[in-house]
């Protein structure tokens, strides 16, 4: 099985020179390939991807560097998944169908659903193990309220913000939402119902028709890279905030019946539970070693039950508890948190 690719293309390196950075350098920064920007499109490991977005970054020293590619953007640069987006005829439409497309462009999941608020989106990485480059989650949720305005040309404002590390100069980033970014274990944005049904003046039907034979080909040359473990590690990791964890749901998200899943785990010998335990013994770690979240809701990001269940699982994965494993990682350091016995 091929390991997982990122497409790139020749989008990248303009939009690098309308932000003032010399593609060149970025790229000697991220040893990779002097030409991969040069081609019409190209696609890289995922740890080439993050390599180049840490490099671009560093490149750039400039935290607000995020809203500088955003205000540079625009349509003709754009990747075909988010010009197929700008074509649908409503926010709504155009996020289902990124989240459709998003793998093809980037390591990661987008998801969103209808809460009482509005159009709630969020955004999962594909690898948990890897820890994603910050600016990467900083520029996804600039950038899709920024499409979300091209596609109105309307200024409104998300009803809610948030973002794992905190955005600053919380000034620029304050002006630019129009609302103060909280801090979640995963990138988020909450729309109005009426903002998120708000008519795109640039929707096209017809155009979004063509794109649709060349996207769905993508589609599946990305799918034939990844092994069915990954595609169940990905679905596991929307399926633990409900806490239902099994493979019955995990099935009807991949669109599959039980009886398959199991034969594809099989095949590559592993089970539904062990991916189970992997992802969640990866995210706590995570959680643990470099948030302050409390355990409580460490425990009910994770799809336990009980927190005490947690903390059972915890100790047989690491031998330690979530404390004992903050402490170490913050060089002894404590930090407040709320735990549950």
């Amino acid at each position: 099985m091929k390991p997982a690719t990122v497409m790139l293309d020749r989008g990248l390196g303009v939009l690098l020179r309308e932000v003032g950075l010399d593609g060149r350098s970025v790229l000697r920064r991220a040893r990779l390939d002097p030409g991969v920007l040069a081609r019409e499109s190209t696609r890289v490991s995922v740890g080439d991807y993050f390599a180049l977005i840490e490099a671009i970054d560093a490149e750039a020293d400039d935290p607000t560097l995020a809203l500088r590619m955003a205000a540079a953007s625009s349509p003709e640069l754009f990747s075909p998944p988010v010009f197929a987006a700008l074509c649908s005829e409503n926010l709504t439409a155009a996020v289902t169908r990124l989240a459709t497309h998003k793998r093809l462009v980037a390591p990661m999941r987008l998801v969103c659903r209808e809460s009482r608020q509005g159009l709630e989106v969020s955004w999962r990485w594909d690898d948990a193990t890897l820890r994603s480059p910050r600016l990467l989650a900083t520029f996804e949720l600039v950038f899709l309220v920024q499409l979300a305005r091209i596609g109105t040309r309307h200024n409104f404002a998300p009803v809610r913000v948030a973002c794992p590390h905190p955005l600053k100069p919380s000034a620029a980033f304050d002006a630019f939402f129009g609302v103060h970014p909280a801090i979640e274990s995963s990138p988020k944005l909450v729309f109005s119902a009426a903002d998120a049904s708000r008519p795109f003046v640039t929707a096209n039907e017809s155009l979004w028709r063509s794109f649709q034979p060349e996207l769905q080909r993508l589609r599946e040359d990305a799918v034939a890279d990844r092994s069915t473990a990954d595609d169940v590690r990905a679905t596991i990791l929307e399926c633990l905030p409900s806490g239902e964890v099994t493979i019955d749901a995990a099935a009807r998200r991949m669109r599959v019946s039980r009886r398959t899943l199991q034969r594809r785990l099989s095949d590559d010998g592993i089970t539904f539970r062990d991916l189970v335990r992997d992802v969640r013994e990866v995210l706590a770690r995570h959680y643990v070693k470099t948030t302050a979240l409390p355990y409580a809701e460490v425990s009910f990001l994770l799809g336990f039950e009980e927190p005490s269940s947690f903390f059972r699982a915890f100790r047989e994965w690491t031998g330690a508890t979530p404390d004992g494993l903050r402490r170490r990682a913050r060089g002894s350091t404590r930090v407040p948190t709320t735990t549950c016995t």
